[in-house]
């Protein structure tokens, strides 16, 4: 969400249109229309209002701040996402890997995000191995 209210110059979105929870729906649709044997799981969730939409995923990580806010509202939940209300599927796509390659480049956020995880990835594995080294050297 941090990537695209700075890249679209937003302050918030309402829950339905929040890019992470377009994201999950999306996937979580086209893995059920296709018979991907997966399971779709949400995550990083800031307010129940996100999790409501999502209501129904395969599984979904929330903070025990959020699950009690949840109990304590002793309403309803409504399944939102089923296989059985996938309604019209987006056209079930074939890639290789210049396609792949392609569609990853013209997406900013997943291309940006990409790279900033995997260097998140190496600066902790080193961090790691110089705590192993020191340790070992004790």
């Amino acid at each position: 969400m941090d990537w695209f209210k700075k890249a679209e110059g937003k302050d918030s979105y309402e829950p339905s249109k929040d890019p992470g929870v377009v994201s999950v729906t999306r996937i979580y649709k086209y893995y059920k229309t296709y018979g991907y044997e997966t399971i779709v799981m949400g995550a990083s969730f800031r307010n129940i209002q996100e999790i409501t939409e999502l209501a129904g995923c395969d599984r979904l990580t929330i903070a025990p701040s959020l699950l009690k806010e949840l109990s304590d509202q002793h309403a309803e939940l409504p399944k939102k996402l089923s296989k059985e209300a996938i309604g019209t599927p987006e056209p079930k796509i074939t890639l290789d890997e210049k396609s792949f390659r392609w569609m990853m480049n013209e997406d900013a956020m997943a291309t940006e995000k990409l790279a900033e995880g995997i260097r998140g990835f190496a600066a902790d594995l080193k961090k790691l191995e110089d705590i192993v080294r020191v340790a070992l050297k004790a």
